[in-house]
């Protein structure tokens, strides 16, 4: 006989994964959309639209996003050393599955998305901007937050269903930027969402910041360099 605890639980999990369903389904729908008109928009007009379902998914289920670790931190220069941790292990997991994926499959770069960042200051602006909404806080807090989250609770809460929730989000992390890096680089972005989703299970659902910083570090780094040239 179904207690009803039990009921709860089945309840809580199949919530969990409609709402993971509703947000994977505007990613990808609303990416594959406005790829049609635009490779540079594509991915943070997606991202947008699944922030304001996560969003509101989130608050009808009575949380917030500061329930899965997006908290004004007790101590920044704590935060910043998290950072600095954080940032190390980004290079580290970047550095070392570029070279394991070069010797299977060639690096294409970004394909040219960005070319327009060079040595324009309108572009280097403007990428920016998405650097620090879509491409830190927005992918963070649902690449990491709510899919790891959402994830955990849909396979029954345990510590191996978060790992499991990790993976799973890693390869759809890698999924999302193959369109424009190929298999080289949704490899290598694949294993980045692996260790970055590890570290939120180890401390991120206290604080996310680190993760948020650290990766818009590296995007702004990186976007720096295609500026200059």
């Amino acid at each position: 006989m179904i207690t009803p605890n039990q009921n709860e639980v089945d309840t809580g999990r199949f919530a969990a994964f409609i709402d993971l369903a509703i947000v994977a389904g505007v990613l990808v729908t609303v990416k594959q959309t406005v790829l049609q008109f635009s490779v540079v928009y594509g991915g943070p007009a997606s991202t947008f639209a699944a922030m304001a379902a996560a969003t509101w998914l989130l608050y009808r289920r009575g949380f917030r996003w500061a329930d899965l670790g997006f908290v004004w931190p007790e101590s920044w220069l704590k935060t910043l050393g998290w950072t600095a941790l954080v940032f190390a292990a980004f290079l580290v997991t970047a550095g070392t599955s570029s070279a394991v994926a070069d010797q299977f499959v060639p690096d294409v770069g970004a394909s040219g998305r960005f070319d327009f960042v060079k040595g324009s200051w309108a572009g280097y602006l403007t990428i920016m901007a998405l650097v620090w909404t879509h491409g830190s806080f927005f992918e963070e807090l649902l690449f990491r937050a709510f899919v790891i989250t959402k994830g955990q609770t849909a396979l029954g809460g345990t510590r191996m269903a978060g790992i499991v929730a990790v993976v799973l989000s890693a390869v759809f992390f890698g999924y999302r930027h193959y369109y424009y890096q190929g298999l080289h680089g949704a490899f290598v972005t694949g294993m980045i969402g692996l260790v970055f989703g590890l570290i939120y299970l180890w401390f991120g659902r206290r604080n996310v910041w680190p993760l948020i910083l650290a990766h818009g570090l590296a995007n702004s780094i990186a976007q720096t360099s295609r500026f200059l040239g």
